[in-house]
């Protein structure tokens, strides 16, 4: 379409030239045949006698023909410069920057359908500008849902999917740091309050030995056994926070191959007597050959807290079932104890840091609230995952590691 407009401009400045080359010829033609008359005139005689015997009369027509055609073709082709001329204008407008601008032609031929071509183009550029500033306003006063259109096939639309593309990513960060400032005030609420707790129970027993305001010797025996115990407590709770903030400010790791078999194995052990003052067994079915890649030191740690916990919460099912198997490209270690299930409410929350099932239980076995944080930082921090399934029959903490081939 374009280019067949630039050929009919070209055409009709071609008319355009002819006809002024037939203007001027026309108007040679005419003066010629006046010429008797124009030297009858006393006034033009004398120099045009003496420009014509001096100069020849071809040349004079030539001069007079090239005059003639100059004049007929700026006449001519006046109105179509004029119109170019604020085509040009509104360019250099639009070039400018300022899309609002239109160019104003009166005519319907080509230069003027260019010219409506223009202003259609700058019309849709400005609205769609439009959309993109009101996008940025609304993302400016944190409309972070605002979606700017999406012009497909347009440099512009590139633009606009860029901009909504950078309002998710800062919803996203905003969200993420907003998090990040909860879990920090939770943490200092948490921490705050269960190192008042054995605080302040320590400071009152030790109050009552300061003011003598025990009877005899084994009283006072029995208050500073307690306070003793309040603080143990109070150091694994400072322990149990210390290990949780130095694993998830990125602790150094000792990763090497471990064959899991032969780890559990070995782990197994150390607690026999654990599990025989508890009246408990522990049954391993491990496939063998299954190699990780993990700090063992830290690995302990985690599956420590975790027969643990089996052990203290699961008494009632005399056994625990450790299973080592391979899951496609994984390896998945479970611990199953069968003793009360988890309540499904609880469940989603089980790994928050200071979230305890039954708060008078943790309270009797010594929990702090802090040992699943701990064990599923230490997973998550190695590339493996965990998660738990309990209902009345069994409790199952599952880890997965990529399995090395």
């Amino acid at each position: 379409m374009k280019g067949l407009k630039l050929h009919s401009i070209r055409l009709k400045m071609l008319l355009m030239l002819l006809t002024s080359i037939g203007i001027a010829a026309a108007l040679l033609i005419i003066l010629y045949a006046l010429s008797t008359l124009v030297l009858s005139i006393p006034a033009i005689n004398p120099p045009l006698a003496w420009i014509v015997n001096n100069l020849g009369s071809k040349p004079v027509m030539l001069v007079t023909g090239v005059i003639l055609f100059l004049a007929s073709y700026y006449m001519s082709t006046r109105w179509l410069a004029l119109d170019l001329r604020k085509v040009e204008t509104g360019l250099q407008d639009i070039t400018a920057g300022r899309f609002d601008s239109r160019i104003e032609l009166d005519t319907r031929d080509e230069v003027g359908a260019v010219a409506a071509g223009i202003n259609r183009m700058t019309e849709q550029l400005n609205a769609y500008l439009e959309e993109i500033t009101h996008g940025l306003r609304e993302i400016a006063k944190g409309n972070f849902d605002t979606e700017i259109p999406v012009r497909s096939g347009s440099q512009l639309g590139e633009v606009a999917e860029s901009i909504n593309q950078m309002s998710r990513q800062l919803h996203q960060s905003i969200l993420e740091e907003r998090h990040a400032e909860k879990t920090k005030n939770d943490l200092i609420t948490g921490v705050s309050h269960d190192l008042r707790t054995p605080l302040t129970s320590i400071l009152g027993f030790l109050e009552v030995i300061e003011e003598d305001r025990y009877q005899d010797e084994v009283e006072l025996r029995y208050y500073v056994n307690i306070a003793y115990e309040k603080a143990q407590n109070l150091k694994k709770l400072i322990d149990d926070l210390f290990e949780y903030t130095r694993i998830n400010n990125g602790l150094p790791l000792d990763i090497r191959e471990i064959d899991m078999a032969q780890f559990m194995r070995q782990l197994i052990e150390e607690f026999v007597p654990s599990l025989e003052k508890a009246g408990m067994e522990c049954k391993l079915a491990a496939e063998e050959g299954l190699v990780i890649r993990a700090d063992g030191a830290q690995l302990v740690r985690a599956y420590e807290n975790l027969i643990s916990n089996a052990i203290r919460y699961g008494e009632s099912g005399h056994r625990i079932d450790i299973a080592v198997r391979s899951v496609g490209g994984q390896v998945s270690i479970s611990f199953t104890n069968y003793g009360d299930p988890i309540p499904e409410r609880d469940l989603p929350f089980i790994f928050d840091r200071f979230y305890r099932v039954e708060a008078s239980r943790s309270k009797q076995t010594g929990g702090t609230g802090l040992g699943l944080a701990i064990t599923k930082s230490i997973v998550e921090v190695q590339g493996g995952e965990i998660r738990v399934r309990s209902d009345r029959q069994r409790t199952t903490f599952e880890t997965r590691f990529p399995k090395v081939v």
